[in-house]
């Protein structure tokens, strides 16, 4: 099959803006929104695979299991995943099958739920700083932290509830389904997959077992650029550009850099590590383990442009 082979990385601002409550009717506007782009570069030839975060999605789901804990069972946080995974890949393959149709063009579409396989051993199982959920008063956060064994920090330096539980954010070693993602992708299928940033598991003495975490969808996508040997990785976030010193008076908007100017700018700062960050590093790793041609940082509304070399910011090899 001919197409260059291109893995998407969606942001949450795809299903669900910041200012939004997330309602299924806004989601759904969104994503309607965002497989229009989407079928535009299927349109264009090429062969797309995606994934997209949960966050918003996720954080929902817990407080639904907090606050209805008298009424039915708290499901765990590897579960909540799962029915994110497959809440939002329910929407992004219904819509993009009638968009195709309504074109005429016969591209199957299908949501693989997805595990990705982290180390047991990874220290920030020992020293988590991923916020997830809702935040919680001084009370509320001392209770959760003796009754259930949350790790709590303070997350924010006041207000009535600044406390917030935090879980691991392990680095992604690899994808389990890795052979049926493959398989579909390889027959034409537009494989949604690796959502949220996969389920996390771990090898308990051969056999998987999810785990409380929340692996970075950037880095978890790569894995699965690697899957499928993606030609091109593109991330679509908020920006249109990455920014060196970004918030600053000198700000600067960066259109092109090599790995090793990537890396140099990683080690300066310029990326931090919650948002900019694990996004360049992914794609780092995406040059250099899956020998991509290209990386892509940019926007949703600009991700035609980008791959027509118009506009974002690409990584490259040395």
């Amino acid at each position: 099959m001919k197409g260059k082979r291109l893995l998407i990385a969606l942001g949450g601002n795809a299903i669900k803006q910041a200012h939004e409550r997330g309602t299924y009717e806004e989601q759904l506007k969104n994503i309607d929104i965002t497989c229009t782009h989407i079928v535009e570069i299927i349109k264009r030839g090429y062969r797309v695979a995606i994934t997209h975060g949960n966050g918003p999605q996720v954080g929902a789901l817990l407080i639904q299991q907090e606050e209805a804990a008298e009424r039915v069972p708290p499901q765990p946080m590897d579960v909540c995943g799962a029915m994110t995974q497959g809440q939002i890949g329910y929407m992004l393959q219904q819509t993009l099958q009638n968009k195709l149709k309504a074109l005429g063009l016969k591209v199957p579409v299908a949501t693989v739920v997805t595990q990705v396989l982290v180390n047991k051993d990874d220290p920030d199982f020992q020293d988590p700083h991923k916020p997830v959920g809702p935040f919680y008063d001084y009370e509320t956060a001392t209770k959760y932290q003796k009754e259930k064994g949350y790790f709590i920090r303070k997350v924010k330096p006041n207000g009535e509830k600044p406390y917030r539980r935090v879980v691991p954010s392990p680095d992604p070693i690899r994808t389990i389904e890795a052979e049926p993602i493959k398989l579909l992708y390889d027959n034409g299928v537009v494989v949604i997959a690796s959502g949220g940033g996969g389920i996390p598991v771990i090898d308990d003495n051969g056999m998987l077992k999810g785990v409380e975490a929340v692996i970075d969808k950037d880095l978890a996508g790569e894995r699965m650029a690697e899957v499928i040997g993606a030609e091109i990785f593109m991330i679509l976030t908020d920006v249109e550009k990455v920014k060196l010193n970004y918030g600053k008076p000198n700000e600067k908007d960066i259109d092109r850099m090599t790995v090793s100017e990537a890396k140099k700018y990683l080690e300066e700062g310029h990326f931090l590590p919650g948002s900019m960050g694990p996004k360049v590093k992914a794609c780092i790793r995406f040059i250099e383990e899956a020998h991509g041609e290209k990386a892509i940082i940019t926007s949703l509304n600009k991700a035609v442009e980008a791959l027509e070399g118009k506009t974002g910011t690409v990584i490259v090899p040395d």
